[in-house]
């Protein structure tokens, strides 16, 4: 993989990590294309590229450290420090707890989405090789975005997050494996129907962005290592695809946080539905898309 290969996926995942219309299907759009330009990459099925995606997707998670950087510092030290204070008083808690409380609700999210996504990976890859399904499923998501702007606002906090509403935020984020679903809409979404407040929903939505992805990585890389390698990639690629996606999501990221605080997240609508209406009329070729 060249470096300019590298820093062009860089871009496509930096621009739509953050955008609610499912960056990793515009990623593999994007590796097809090229593929069909000459570009000597692996197949974007194959393990080393499916690593290469998840470097970018962490490269993104840079961006959310940057942006929710006074966030995540005040929710990262109230955990440990109340991690502490439980442990010196030996399990009794003389005071609410909040921020383990949120660190612990964020656990049992990722164990949903991990529930689901090991449950049904296999029936959710299968809607690859029906373009009607992924046409309804972009659709679908541009019709959950229109609606989240018709909400009234929305009256809890993070003290009213339950495990239920984490659960719930959680099975949302598994069944954002389904090709035209994206991670943040679905996320941020099923938080707001739950009754979160808009900025808590985008909040959670992108901290849980952090473990999740994280893990997934993790797993993968475990994969390419114990098999034939990087391939025709090199750590320069990886590097490149890392720092570029890692710029660009931060404008990204403020974007998004410019419409949904605005109850402006419509405006991906109409983006999703044209999206649909291409593949459901040929216009993409969605074999060729998705490697089918």
């Amino acid at each position: 993989m060249t470096v300019w290969v590298a820093a062009l996926l860089g871009v496509v995942q930096g621009i739509f990590m953050f955008l609610p219309v499912s960056s990793t299907a515009h990623l593999v759009l994007t590796q097809h294309w090229l593929i069909r330009q000459g570009e000597p990459l692996p197949a974007p099925e194959s393990p080393e590229m499916i690593l290469f995606d998840l470097v970018v997707h962490v490269g993104t998670l840079v961006s959310i450290v940057v942006v929710f950087r006074k966030s995540l510092t005040r929710l990262t030290g109230g955990i440990a420090r109340e991690s502490l204070q439980w442990a010196s008083a030996r399990g009794s808690a003389g005071r609410e707890m909040l921020f383990l409380r949120l660190g612990l609700l964020v656990v049992l999210s990722v164990f949903a989405t991990a529930v689901v996504g090991f449950t049904l990976k296999a029936g959710f890859e299968q809607v690859f090789a029906h373009p009607t399904l992924i046409a309804g499923t972009l659709s679908l998501t541009g019709v959950l975005l229109w609606w989240t702007d018709r909400l009234q606002r929305r009256p809890l906090g993070l003290r009213q997050l339950s495990p239920k509403i984490a659960t719930i935020i959680g099975v949302a984020q598994g069944f954002a494996l389904i090709p035209g679903l994206s991670r943040s809409g679905m996320t941020i979404t099923f938080a707001l129907f739950t009754g979160l407040k808009r900025r808590w929903a985008a909040e959670y939505s992108f901290f849980l962005a952090i473990p999740t992805i994280l893990a997934a990585t993790a797993v993968q890389s475990l994969d390419v290592l114990n098999g034939d390698g990087l391939g025709n990639l090199n750590w320069t690629a990886l590097a490149v695809g890392f720092v570029v996606s890692a710029l660009v999501g931060i404008v990204s990221l403020k974007m998004v946080l410019f419409f949904l605080y605005r109850a402006n997240l419509k405006v991906f609508s109409f983006y999703l539905w044209a999206l649909a209406l291409l593949v459901l009329f040929g216009f993409l070729d969605v074999d060729i898309m998705y490697g089918k």
